[in-house]
């Protein structure tokens, strides 16, 4: 790979982790046979951006569609703290699953809390599941025209 290729995936790399840390807000969307379903959730990020872990309840049409389907989208932008020609829109695609073990489950409940103190309540709720969403791939725009695809390596 040439230097400047190099130069451009770093770039790309770091922009989508600011995206990724800088927010508290994604779009979650699941399938349900043939049928989309967004929700709007507050996530957590890993600290090297590979994954997603967001909290939700048993009871809900999205943890139902991921028994069904557990590949999902994430939608990431910064409408709220960039001026309207700046905005970032950041798409992952991942697969997502309840994180099994108590000790990790029970760290990144911590971490989450941390993150949304004012979810505390929602988050320790006895049906209230973290699920983790391991990033595939991203589609990073900038504008509307400038696209950039990064695809991850498993």
């Amino acid at each position: 790979m040439a230097l400047q290729d190099q130069n451009k995936e770093t770039s790309v790399m770091n922009a989508i982790t600011e995206v990724i840390q800088t927010g508290h807000l994604c779009v979650l969307s699941t399938l349900s046979g043939d049928r989309p379903y967004s929700s709007l959730m507050r996530y957590l990020a890993d600290d090297r951006c590979t994954a997603i872990y967001l909290v939700m309840h048993k009871n809900t049409t999205k943890y139902q569609n991921l028994l069904q389907n557990s590949l999902v989208s994430l939608l990431i932008d910064t409408r709220t703290s960039a001026p309207l020609a700046d905005i970032q829109a950041l798409s992952i695609d991942g697969i997502a699953f309840p994180v099994a073990d108590a000790a990790r489950q029970a760290s990144v409940r911590e971490a989450f809390i941390a993150r949304h103190p004012d979810m505390a309540e929602f988050v320790r709720q006895p049906d209230a599941l973290m699920i983790c969403v391991e990033i595939q791939g991203f589609l990073l725009l900038n504008g509307i025209q400038d696209a950039h695809r990064v695809r991850v390596k498993s």
